[in-house]
C-alpha cells in the first residue's frame, strides 16, 4: 500500500478529515503529501512563528531574553500556564517564550507578541517564502473574536453560552474560517520546520532556540505518541473545538530528520480525543518510516 493510501486509511477509521504533509528535513524533495495544500486554521501552531521572530531579535541584539515582564489579572486569556494564576506574576521574556512553546500559554504569546511586534510576523512569512502563512493577530484577537460572534461581553458568558450553540453556529465563526483567521497549509509548516532545522530561517543561535523550546512541549499525545523511545519528537500544538492540530519534526539516533505537519477535523465539538491525537501520531509514523524505506 502506498503511504498515502495507509494515512488516508488511518485518518477514515478514526473518523476525521485531515492534511498530512511529511518531508525529509535534509532531502526536502522526499514527502508524502495528504491533501497537503489545503489552506486550514492552525490556531497555537503559530506560536512556531512567534518564538522563531522572538529568537531571531535576540540573536540581533533587539531584545534581551532576561528582560522582566509583569503578568496582571488583565493580562490574562483563557487557557493553561499563566492563565490560571490568582496573582500578578513577573517573568523574563525568555520565560514567556518557554510558556508559550511548552504548553501554548495564550497569555504568554500575547504579551511577547506585544514586545516583537504583531506587524513583524507577515513579514517574517513573506521572507521565509510562506506565502499562504496568513497571521491575523494574535491570541487576544483570537478570542475577542469569538466573544464577538457570539455576542460575549466576557470569557465567563462566552462559557456560559457556547455549550448553548448548534455545531452550525459554532463553524461559522471566523476562528474556523481560513479565509478571517490565522491559516496556513501542512506544506508550509514543514517548510518552516526544515528552514528551522537546518538553520536557515535565521541565525544558529535563534533557530537552536526555537528548537530547544519546542523539544520542551509537555503534551504527548499526537505526533510523538506514534515514535518508539529513542526517536526524539519536538512539536507545537493548536487546538479549537473540532480541530485537533500539530507540527514537528522527528529525529532519529541515525541521524534522519522528518519535518511532520498534521491538522485533523472532527464532526463532533470536542477538543479531547484521544483517539484522534494518536491516530495523527499513527499517520506520521507511517508517512516517516515510508520515507525512510526509500
Amino acid at each position: 500500500m502506498a503511504a498515502e493510501e495507509e494515512v488516508t486509511e488511518i485518518f477514515s477509521r478514526a473518523g476525521v478529515t485531515a492534511s498530512l504533509h511529511v518531508m525529509a528535513v535534509d532531502e526536502p524533495g522526499r514527502e508524502v503529501a495528504v491533501r497537503a495544500d489545503e489552506q486550514v486554521v492552525i490556531a497555537s501552531v503559530f506560536k512556531i512563528l512567534l518564538v522563531l521572530e522572538f529568537a531571531r531579535q535576540v540573536a540581533a541584539g533587539q531584545l534581551d531574553p532576561v528582560e522582566r515582564v509583569l503578568v496582571r489579572a488583565e493580562d490574562r486569556l483563557g487557557g493553561w500556564g499563566t492563565a490560571g494564576c490568582s496573582d500578578d506574576a513577573e517573568l523574563s521574556l525568555r520565560d514567556l517564550a518557554y510558556f508559550a512553546m511548552s504548553v501554548s500559554d495564550n497569555t504568554a504569546a500575547d504579551l511577547l507578541l506585544r514586545r516583537v511586534g504583531a506587524d513583524v510576523l507577515p513579514m517574517l512569512a513573506a521572507e521565509l517564502e510562506l506565502p499562504r502563512t496568513r497571521i491575523v493577530g494574535g491570541p487576544r484577537q483570537l478570542v475577542e473574536t469569538m466573544l464577538a460572534d457570539v455576542g460575549a461581553r466576557t470569557e465567563a458568558e462566552f462559557a456560559r453560552i457556547f455549550p448553548t450553540l448548534s455545531a452550525e453556529r459554532v463553524r461559522a465563526m471566523r476562528v474556523f474560517d481560513p479565509a478571517h483567521t490565522t491559516s496556513s497549509t501542512a506544506r508550509e509548516m514543514t517548510r518552516l520546520l526544515g528552514l528551522i532545522w537546518r538553520d536557515e530561517a535565521g541565525p544558529p543561535a535563534a533557530c537552536a532556540m526555537v528548537r530547544e523550546l519546542m523539544g520542551r512541549q509537555l503534551f504527548w499525545t499526537r505526533l510523538p505518541s506514534g515514535f518508539p523511545p529513542g526517536v526524539h519528537v519536538a512539536a507545537k500544538t493548536g487546538t479549537l473545538p473540532g480541530l485537533h492540530l500539530e507540527a514537528g519534526v522527528a529525529e532519529y539516533p541515525d541521524g534522519g530528520r522528518y519535518a511532520m505537519a498534521v491538522f485533523a477535523r472532527t464532526e463532533r465539538l470536542s477538543t479531547r480525543r484521544i483517539e484522534v491525537d494518536l491516530a495523527m501520531g499513527e499517520a506520521a509514523r507511517a508517512a516517516v518510516e515510508a520515507l525512510r524505506a526509500g
